[in-house]
């Protein structure tokens, strides 16, 4: 008992994710293209994600349990793939999180159905959702797949040891579903019941976790070199990935075709009354063949428009950023 008793740390094996990356990568457009409203769209949704998880981070990290944590593991075996925000090892139970951080309250009825109320522009709304708790079982089902392949190919165990780990897979590879955002009011009085053990705000999720422990079976308990090679068996199936998130959100987001037409009129309007503000002639912001340039070239950037080479230093150093910003409004 004395080493478990000794091992109280929450040790992070991997804390990055990809969350956070696109993240970043979303900030450098925005410096960019700082009008862009898909963007900060797309930037609210990210950084709901991420101060969700790091709810459940700070929650772990303060838990005095002695646990083994790996934070966005992606697994992938025969075309399917399985992406989980949390995967928590402790001396004995392994966990899948699932992490919400939504605006809003969350039911969950007598059939097991997530419903989600919110209020939008003064108007109240209910909607049904998808079930996360089947989400993160079905992220389970991927790993299993992964581990019922290495344990066939282990010909040290015999196949009354491969039915005992299969009769107690879903017992040891537990899912829970962490709400994250505070504010959120989790009602679960009519769940079900083995529905509303796994679903759970964040301020309850280490006291779950050392019930769990308290009522496990003490002979199977796991010291912490076994956790640490537990741990590191999903680190070694974790599949990196590599995606380009700047170039991919600059396609998606900041790469529309616009109507050349509506863009000359926006910019001819422009100079007109950027010409009135700074009481200057017309073709001291731009004359009609740098108009004419700028429209077929269309630079988003304050960069790309220097590179280009249309327009002098001075015009573009007093109103070049000003031109991007009117071409980013029709982006």
């Amino acid at each position: 008992m004395l080493l478990f008793d000794t091992f109280k740390d929450t040790i992070f094996l991997k804390e990055s994710s990809e969350l956070q990356k696109q993240y970043q990568e979303l900030i450098k457009l925005s410096k960019e293209y700082p009008n862009n409203e898909n963007i900060k769209e797309k930037i609210y949704i990210v950084k709901k994600g991420l101060d969700g998880e790091n709810e459940i981070k700070y929650q772990l990290e303060k838990s005095n349990i002695g646990m083994y944590v790996l934070h966005d593991i992606n697994l992938e075996i025969d075309n399917l793939k399985a992406q989980i925000d949390y995967v928590i090892i402790t001396k004995a139970y392994c966990y899948f999180i699932e992490c919400k951080n939504l605006n809003g309250n969350i039911t969950i009825d007598e059939k097991g159905d997530f419903i989600k109320d919110y209020t939008y522009k003064n108007e109240k709304k209910k909607i049904g959702m998808y079930s996360p708790l089947r989400q993160v079982e079905a992220q389970r089902d991927v790993y299993k797949k992964i581990w019922n392949n290495k344990l066939n190919k282990n010909k040290l165990l015999n196949n009354i040891i491969r039915f005992i780990s299969e009769k107690n897979f879903t017992d040891t590879y537990r899912v829970l579903v962490v709400v994250a955002n505070k504010e959120t009011i989790l009602n679960t009085k009519n769940a079900p019941k083995e529905i509303k053990e796994k679903v759970l705000r964040s301020d309850s999720l280490v006291r779950k976790i050392e019930e769990d422990i308290k009522n496990s079976n003490k002979d199977m308990w796991s010291n912490k070199k076994e956790m640490e090679t537990w741990a590191n068996s999903f680190l070694n199936s974790n599949k990196k990935i590599d995606t380009d998130y700047y170039n991919l959100y600059k396609n998606k987001y900041c790469n529309k075709i616009i109507n050349k037409q509506e863009l000359k009129d926006k910019l001819i309007e422009f100079r007109k009354i950027r010409a009135k503000e700074t009481n200057l002639p017309a073709y001291y912001i731009f004359d009609n063949e740098e108009l004419d340039k700028v429209i077929e070239l269309v630079p988003k950037t304050l960069e790309e428009l220097n590179n280009s080479k249309i327009l002098p230093y001075i015009k573009i150093k007093c109103h070049g950023q000003a031109i991007i910003d009117e071409i980013n409004k029709l982006m």
